[in-house]
């Protein structure tokens, strides 16, 4: 079986017209409802963190011949954002977006081995609500998160936002800002299930890199043995040793990794913090990491406070 070429179909993807993809999603959505029964959903979840390569890790690993994304898997679609993006959909409507029993069958005939289907979103670890709805849906889900330098993760989020038209202030103002962006979201997201929060989504530049709590809040529901934690700078340096790191947790035969190209990177470089904020961020994290490196027991190699 060749090998799955995201490449090529992103540059597909973006010579059709949006409502021309939008219209096959739900064509396809209402066919393969149908057969929902013969649907199980992901095996795996990739959950984050954001801005942490979590679309390099989906978009290498599909090109694995056992390894399956959303269906139709020439539409290449990273997440469902079933968990947090719109709580109407039903469970048979999630399992409607990945493969049939019936198709892994036949391609397990001809890998020697059952095809494991995932999604990726880098909000599934940040959500607080996420891992225990999960873990509602199937106990047995697996799921890899990949923890990138707090500090960098805060600039590349900042790059991000501002690329995308929605953040008018400076990093430094953002971050002066952002407890009072983020204030009473929490309480609001955990007293309504079906609530989204746009700032808390958005504008979390510093707080979501402190990422101790949000492990452990997939420990809470989720064994430990069923949650691979990476390091993000290790995705890129060691891309093979990474994947094969992958599929030795997921128990799939290890691949050659055709296309490491990286994915989803931003317009700006991803290492120019400023100097002022730089280390403000490295002064707050400093705690936070040691405090994650002493619960997963390594050192994450990130730099320390000046």
């Amino acid at each position: 079986m060749s090998p799955f070429d995201p490449l090529a179909t992103t540059a597909l993807k973006t010579r059709i017209p949006r409502w021309a993809l939008r219209t096959a999603d739900l064509s396809f959505r209402m066919m393969a409802a149908t057969t929902a029964g013969d649907r199980k959903g992901p095996d795996f979840l990739i959950v984050g963190t954001k801005r942490g390569g979590t679309t390099s890790m989906f978009n290498y690993l599909i090109q694995h011949p056992g390894l399956l994304g959303t269906y139709p898997r020439p539409r290449a679609k990273k997440s469902t954002q079933f968990f947090f993006a719109d709580r109407s959909h039903s469970s048979r409507w999630y399992r409607s977006n990945f493969h049939s029993e019936t198709y892994r069958r036949t391609m397990r005939r001809r890998l020697g081995y059952r095809p494991l289907g995932f999604e990726a979103s880098p909000y599934y670890i940040w959500d607080p609500r996420i891992a225990l709805q999960a873990h509602l849906f199937c106990s047995d889900l697996k799921a890899i998160v990949l923890l990138r330098d707090p500090t960098r993760r805060a600039w590349s989020h900042y790059q991000e936002r501002v690329q995308n038209g929605v953040e008018p202030l400076t990093f430094a103002q953002g971050l002066d800002v952002e407890d009072d962006r983020l204030g009473g979201e929490i309480e609001r997201m955990m007293s309504d299930p079906g609530y989204h929060s746009t700032a808390h989504d958005w504008y979390s530049y510093r707080s979501r890199g402190e990422y101790l709590a949000q492990i452990q809040n997939w420990h809470s529901v989720f064994p430990r043995q069923q949650l691979l934690v990476l390091r993000s700078e290790d995705l890129y340096t060691r891309t093979q040793e990474i994947m094969d790191e992958v599929c030795t947790f997921l128990n799939i035969p290890a691949f050659v990794l055709p296309a490491k190209t990286p994915f989803n990177a931003t317009w700006r470089t991803k290492d120019d913090v400023p100097d002022a904020e730089a280390d403000l961020l490295r002064s707050h994290f400093c705690p936070h990491n040691e405090a994650l490196e002493d619960y997963l027991g390594r050192s994450m190699g990130w730099p320390p406070a000046s």
